[in-house]
């Protein structure tokens, strides 16, 4: 079996066979196209007369190669389709790698001149100048302390250089990121349930709306910001979501619906 497996690896599989099972580290994904077999195996070949189907993304414990998709994480191989469509590996990995685009909550860590230091949870801090900010200027500049939690956007994230993040998009719009508030819970949780929590129309997020009324801010690097009318009621949704990971969906609405007649 190992003998096949390695044999299968080199020559690639197409992607949409192994959507929903288990891909090792190594495997090469062949995306969806027309193949011709060669004296080198089968490579990936574009009809002429195709039409673009749009952008692919190749999102977490995927990169690309020459023929395709190459795994970099074991876990379970998920598609979206629409548009060019994205692939990614659903895993339980803890530790973050900063990815460009993704938004992150940052603790400020050190202020270097003009510059703070923010802890993402990678492997060396991200840098974020404070006229990355919506309206500030060299005179009015934004109140950023140590110990301060910030939600922001990587716009350099790669192994070559240091990731540095801003707190305002492509129109100068802060579009909710800056400052988090002083109070709150902040917690962290695994990758695969942080985007989980992020898909569309998320069960969870909407079983729990209706449960309390609570501010709630999720970092693609596994920190979660929760804040809800008391104390006790913001415990009670750190719980939840923190058991969610390990609970199936009805258990998930039996501990809801106790929390609900109480």
């Amino acid at each position: 079996m190992a003998v096949e497996r390695g044999t299968a690896a080199e020559r690639g599989t197409p992607a949409e066979t192994l959507v929903g099972q288990v891909v090792l580290p190594g495997d090469l994904l062949l995306l969806p196209a027309h193949y011709d077999e060669d004296a080198e195996g089968e490579r990936l070949r574009l009809s002429a007369g195709a039409a673009p189907l749009g952008r692919l993304l190749c999102g977490p414990g995927l990169k690309r190669s020459g023929a395709g998709l190459l795994v970099t994480t074991c876990g379970l191989l998920r598609h979206r389709p629409g548009g060019g469509g994205a692939y990614w590996v659903d895993s339980q990995q803890k530790r973050y790698v900063p990815v460009k685009g993704d938004h992150v909550i940052g603790i400020v860590t050190a202020k270097a001149g003009d510059v703070f230091r923010l802890d993402v949870g990678g492997s060396e801090p991200a840098s974020l100048s404070y006229l990355a900010f919506e309206g500030a200027t060299k005179r009015n500049r934004p109140n950023v302390q140590v110990g301060d939690l910030i939600y922001g956007q990587f716009v350099v994230a790669n192994k070559d250089m240091e990731p540095e993040m801003v707190c305002i998009d492509s129109s100068g719009k802060s579009s909710g990121m800056g400052i988090i508030g002083q109070d709150g819970f902040l917690f962290k949780v695994s990758l695969g349930l942080i985007r989980k929590l992020l898909a569309p129309k998320c069960e969870i997020i909407q079983e729990l709306s209706q449960l309390y009324p609570f501010e709630l801010v999720i970092g693609m690097n596994g920190r979660i910001w929760v804040k809800a009318k008391t104390v006790q009621q913001t415990l009670i949704i750190v719980n939840i979501l923190e058991a969610c990971e390990y609970m199936t969906g009805e258990q998930r609405k039996q501990a809801l619906a106790k929390l609900s007649g109480n």
